[in-house]
């Protein structure tokens, strides 16, 4: 079968479906599932287009809601071309971008409007799009849900780009006032910066120094000022890359005073510990920081309690000079991890060892992250009427990861030399069949995700 040919049927013995893995042949029509048949069902192979895959898992495409793609103005760091290939490779079948490497970021209408034109026919797996909060924009917020943004993201720390300020207390509680009774969600990267913490004092190049720099209670107090703000608006928040466990009580005790309150956490923090980090190995910084192995596993306990609701790549790439590698200085290195390709195996790869099932691998990477950005009524489930977004993976088969599979623009990377436990065999969109063994559909199919409003938005 040809990429980007139409596939009318999927058939599989091991197809997931709710919680059980079991032979089936899922049916496509108009690029929407159709039909889900048990397998001895089946009679009409000969007059359709058939993928069959054998033993390959079947499952619903990854949604990763926390992508930099940093385009326009960055486009030396990523781009929706090289992003959503990459994407496709690792089963990634939806991406929401982040408004904040690009230039101009998305905080405007006029912005985002910039920013769809130049994704337009560069996308080979389906995108929506984040907009951001900075201020004085909250005028902007309103014709920018209207105009189909999943939501907003701000700072309560510099972001690291000066065109992405950070926001102030009066910020948050005018933006708060125009996200009322919208139905949208606000996200935030919860760091700020405290008294107690410790100036950059040790060695540049020991991660211990950067590391020490970040205490948890920097993410503990920015938490607190969000589960309040939460509580007061009953607006829906959002706690981006959750990386210290501390908070996590100050989260649950908010949830059931009854906050709308959500929380991520990323494959690095779950994937990587401080302790392992190598001397001026700055392609493992990333803000908030990677942590100690304790607190990595109480991350596991939570993800695996269902106190941390979804997992994502924050994959936030740059060039190889900006991670400052010669002089391996931590402090002066960008923050950030290259992912987006590698999450479905970086997660599974450990997972599978700490009794997570296949079931929770969907919940965890697609079925939430759909939620969170309101696609969740046709992405990240098989079901019919869903569109037929499938990863096609053997998760039993290992593999290295190398430089030469790496289909992000810069293959600086902290996983180079791993071996990861499962291998993407094909990915399909919408019916489609775009990402098979190395290989992509000639033209990019992705669309533009606009989220639709509430029906009671209609006064916005």
């Amino acid at each position: 079968m040809e990429l980007g040919s139409t596939v009318s049927a999927v058939r599989s013995n091991r197809v997931l479906l709710g919680s059980e893995v079991r032979p089936a042949v899922i049916l496509i029509k108009n690029g929407k599932i159709h039909q889900i048949l048990s397998d001895t069902n089946f009679a009409g192979a000969d007059s359709c287009t058939m993928l069959d895959v054998g033993d390959s898992v079947v499952m619903p495409g990854i949604v990763d809601c926390h992508v930099h793609v940093n385009e326009p103005g960055r486009t030396t760091w990523e781009g929706f071309w090289t992003a959503t290939r990459a994407a496709a490779a690792g089963g990634v079948t939806t991406i929401v971008d982040m408004p904040l490497n690009s230039i101009p970021p998305t905080t405007t209408l006029s912005n985002f409007h910039e920013k769809l034109r130049e994704a337009t026919d560069k996308c080979f797996v389906d995108t929506a799009f984040w907009g951001g909060v900075i201020p004085g924009n909250e005028v902007e917020l309103r014709p920018m849900i209207r105009a189909g943004v999943a939501g907003f993201k701000c700072f309560l720390i510099h972001s690291g780009v000066e065109e992405f300020p950070h926001v102030t207390d009066c910020d948050l509680h005018a933006a708060m006032k125009q996200l009322q009774g919208t139905g949208s969600v606000l996200l935030f990267h919860a760091e700020m910066d405290v008294q107690e913490t410790t100036q950059e004092t040790g060695d540049p190049s020991q991660y211990s120094t950067f590391l020490q720099s970040r205490p948890d209670i920097m993410e503990m107090e920015a938490i607190r000022i969000v589960t309040e703000l939460c509580l007061q608006y009953q607006v829906r928040c959002h706690i981006v890359h959750l990386s210290s466990a501390k908070p996590l009580t100050l989260i649950e005790e908010a949830r059931r005073a009854g906050a709308p309150l959500t929380v991520e956490t990323t494959h690095h923090y779950l994937s990587l510990c401080a302790e392992n980090i190598p001397m001026g190995a700055t392609q493992f910084k990333c803000c908030p920081p990677i942590r100690g192995a304790a607190n990595q596993e109480q991350l596991w306990s939570a993800l695996k309690a269902g106190k941390i609701d979804m997992v994502v790549s924050d994959h936030s790439p740059c060039t190889p000079d900006l991670k400052k590698l010669e002089s391996g200085d931590f402090t002066q290195a960008w923050g950030g991890i290259s992912s987006l390709q590698f999450g479905l195996p970086l997660f599974w790869s450990s997972a599978s060892k700490k009794g997570f099932e296949l079931a929770d691998v969907v919940r965890l990477l697609s079925q939430k992250t759909a939620q969170l950005c309101r696609l969740d009524n046709h992405k990240g489930s098989l079901a019919p009427g869903y569109d037929a977004d499938l990863v096609i993976w053997d998760p039993d088969r290992e593999f290295e990861v190398k430089e030469t599979g790496i289909h992000h623009k810069n293959k600086l990377t902290p996983y180079l030399g791993l071996t990861l436990k499962g291998v993407v065999c094909a990915t399909v969109l919408r019916g489609q069949l775009v990402y098979r063994d190395g290989h992509f559909c000639p033209e990019p199919l992705g669309k533009h995700l606009l989220i639709p409003q509430w029906k009671n938005q209609a006064q916005l």
